[in-house]
């Protein structure tokens, strides 16, 4: 699954990248980054695409547009590639709404008893990340328009699979635009895009657990852990 990320490119890096026009002023994404601990139903930065890319703040936990409370958008924070272009929450979005989700790096925890120990999995060359994701449309009958977003997961390539069974689809430069494309519906020609990244992408490293508890914020979550850190904790040591 996907259920912490960061995003700590600038708008230039990240409209140079993608190459979306910006829907939010630079006041506006200041809010929103760097961020080294983005959590479920905060605001995340992603790219649609109506005939022109997009760079859009939405709400994470996807709110499908027939649910009655928003809070349904918390357990929809990921949908599993292998269903997502069937079951009843996402099949709507998956024909129409796709977009990216951008990020710098991903966390995944392994338990140790009673402790999760967590990894910050990134790319080798510092870069941003695009996952796939799928956005709808809310409105509740007293509140405002929501546009909310979920990511998109699949099986763990052999890099990840010991920290964890899956992981967030990450498009490259190339199939980005296939998913992204308002003229393509037919999960026939979207589904082989829901695959492993290839493991020589990314690299990761041990992080304090500071990170576990979402009030925490700061690069410093980023840092890996000492040798002193990791003699305190031999266990680590199993963990990438």
């Amino acid at each position: 699954m996907c259920g912490r990320f960061t995003l700590t490119s600038n708008s230039d890096e990240l409209q140079g990248r993608f190459g979306f026009l910006s829907e939010f002023t630079d006041s506006e994404f200041s809010d929103h980054g760097p961020r080294y601990n983005i959590a479920p139903t905060q605001a995340v930065l992603t790219v649609t695409n109506d005939g022109q890319r997009r760079g859009e703040v939405m709400r994470w936990g996807l709110i499908p547009f027939w649910a009655k409370d928003l809070k349904v958008g918390a357990r929809m924070i990921n949908a599993v590639g292998e269903t997502a272009s069937t079951k009843p929450a996402f099949r709507t979005a998956f024909k129409k709404k796709r977009c990216l989700v951008l990020a710098n790096g991903f966390y995944e925890w392994k338990k140790d008893g009673n402790r999760r120990l967590p990894t910050y999995i990134y790319p080798k060359n510092n870069g941003p990340l695009a996952f796939a994701g799928l956005w709808e449309t809310w409105k509740s009958s007293e509140g405002p328009v929501i546009r909310s977003c979920t990511i998109i997961t699949t099986s763990a390539n052999s890099f990840i699979e010991p920290i964890h069974n899956r992981m967030p689809v990450i498009l490259s430069g190339e199939t980005q635009a296939l998913w992204l494309d308002p003229l393509t519906e037919d999960p026939a020609n979207l589904e082989p895009l829901l695959i492993p990244a290839p493991e020589e992408l990314l690299t990761s490293h041990r992080v304090a657990e500071t990170v576990n508890s979402v009030k925490n914020q700061g690069p410093g979550l980023i840092l890996p852990l000492s040798e002193g850190d990791l003699e305190a904790n031999p266990d680590s040591r199993l963990f990438p």
